[in-house]
């Protein structure tokens, strides 16, 4: 008779846009726009003919910022509900 239970022994599967590798990368790659967004602060503070265009830095300083602190949140979360601690941010 088969029966319909997964087997307990394996392991989950996670796909790969989930994985830490992938959360770190974006946590470094949302960094480096947010740096980017801070420099065109700086150049939009200082050249008064792009004062009326200064939205766009600080939008992306803002959107790069949630981002980082979304991503940090669910490795976090991960982290503290992961059965085994080993391995964690490279597996």
């Amino acid at each position: 008779m088969y029966s319909k239970k997964d087997p307990v022994f394996r392991k989950a599967v996670i796909p790969w846009h989930r994985s830490n590798k992938i959360y770190i990368f974006i946590i470094v790659f949302m960094l480096l726009v947010l740096l980017f967004g801070v420099a065109g602060i700086s150049v939009a503070r200082e050249n008064g003919t792009y004062n009326g265009y200064i939205w766009v830095p600080i939008s992306l300083v803002a959107l790069s910022a949630m981002i980082i602190i979304t991503t940090t949140y669910r490795l976090i979360k991960r982290y503290f509900t992961r059965p085994s601690k080993d391995s964690f941010l490279f597996d």
